[in-house]
Order: C-alpha cells, then sequence, then structure tokens
C-alpha cells in the first residue's frame, strides 16, 4: 500500500463514519467532503475542495478499497473491512490512526471511544498485534521517545515507516492527566458533531 495522505484521510473517514454514525452511512460526497475537512479528531485539519476529495476517491476506488452505492445520490463506501477481514476494533484502531496519525495505546484508547470502547489495555494491544501480524503488516510500533512511557504506533497504507527513527522533537510534555482530559474532551466534541450531522440528516428525510 502507498495511499496519499488524502487518501488516507477519506478511507479513515469511511472506516470512522460507518462506526461511529452508522445511520448516515454510507455517505454522500458532500458528507464525506464535511468529514474530511472536520476540525475534531484529525491532524492535520484540512479544507478539502470538491476535485481534491473526487481525486482521492477515485484512487481509493482504483485499489479496491471503496465502492460506490448508486441511488438517488451518490454514496461511498469503504471495502477495507472485508479486503483485511478487520473486526470492529481493529477497524476502528486504524481508522484513529489514518485520522491523527501515530499515537500511543493510552491516546488510542480515549481517541477511538466514539467507536468502540476499549474496556482495557490489554484488548486494544490485543488488536494491535493482529494489525502488526497481518501480511501485509497494516501497523508498526516506533521507537520510544526518550522519558516516553509508551511507544507511539503508526499505519502502514501510505508505504513503509522507519521504526527506530526517533520522533521529531517537540516542546517539553505536560502533565499526561492534563493531556488525557484535553483528549477527552476533544473526542467528546467530535461525537457531539457527529450527533448533529446525523440528527440534521435525519430531519431532513422529513
Amino acid at each position: 500500500m502507498d495511499l496519499s495522505p488524502l487518501e488516507c484521510r477519506v478511507l479513515g473517514c469511511l472506516l470512522e463514519k460507518q462506526l461511529s454514525t452508522p445511520d448516515v452511512y454510507p455517505l454522500s460526497m458532500n458528507a464525506l467532503l464535511n468529514a474530511c475537512n472536520q476540525s475534531s479528531n484529525r491532524e492535520p485539519v484540512l479544507s478539502l475542495a470538491e476535485p481534491e476529495l473526487q481525486e482521492a476517491v477515485s484512487g481509493l476506488l482504483a485499489r479496491g478499497l471503496a465502492e460506490h452505492w448508486p441511488g438517488r445520490v451518490l454514496k461511498v463506501a469503504h471495502t477495507a473491512k472485508p479486503t483485511w477481514n478487520l473486526s470492529v476494533q481493529e477497524a476502528a484502531l486504524l481508522a484513529e490512526l489514518l485520522l491523527r496519525g501515530p499515537q500511543t495505546p493510552g491516546e488510542l484508547r480515549t481517541n477511538t471511544r466514539r467507536m468502540y470502547a476499549f474496556p482495557d489495555l490489554a484488548e486494544l494491544e490485543g488488536c494491535l498485534e493482529v494489525l502488526m501480524e497481518a501480511e501485509p503488516p497494516l501497523v508498526v510500533r516506533l521507537a520510544r521517545a526518550p522519558g516516553a512511557r509508551e511507544a507511539r504506533v503508526a499505519h502502514l497504507l501510505s508505504g513503509p515507516v522507519d521504526a527506530s527513527a526517533p520522533p521529531p522533537e517537540t516542546t517539553p510534555a505536560r502533565p499526561g492527566r492534563l493531556d488525557q482530559l484535553e483528549a477527552e474532551v476533544g473526542s467528546l466534541r467530535g461525537e457531539l458533531a457527529e450527533l448533529r450531522q446525523a440528527f440534521e440528516a435525519f430531519k431532513a428525510q422529513f
């Protein structure tokens, strides 16, 4: 796999919305554009135009990772779950890595709650192992940063990653509890935005 950053964003959004808002999945092109440009649960935040989205969707269609659902409004669905035999848990982890980049298991547990609530880190680690041992591997554990308690995990859908390379230098970490609370607030804001989107879609039917 050698997906472009925009193809990764689209695939991540399709995986996410199937799990978090199944009532409005598959997604119309307009809903998919809004999902890609969300300001919550995204890193980096993008401002895609429709032609860029269409190009990314066409790329996924050509790779067999997406399909069109015909109807009054043309919709898009991913085929990643059957292609790679993903469980709900594994799909949630892959979606999160596609949408926000490398994260620690603790961050993944917090940030996947809108898609699947892992009861503990043991289950999450087991799912990561499945993704790492897939043929071909879908994720990789990166080298642990100096002073960090956990190593981050990255997806491999954009090509090989140098797992031994140290992470880029960042500003000194703030207390872990504060970071966790900020992540939880961001996740809750994303869930609220998705509920509003689902409600608007429901109202539009009447």
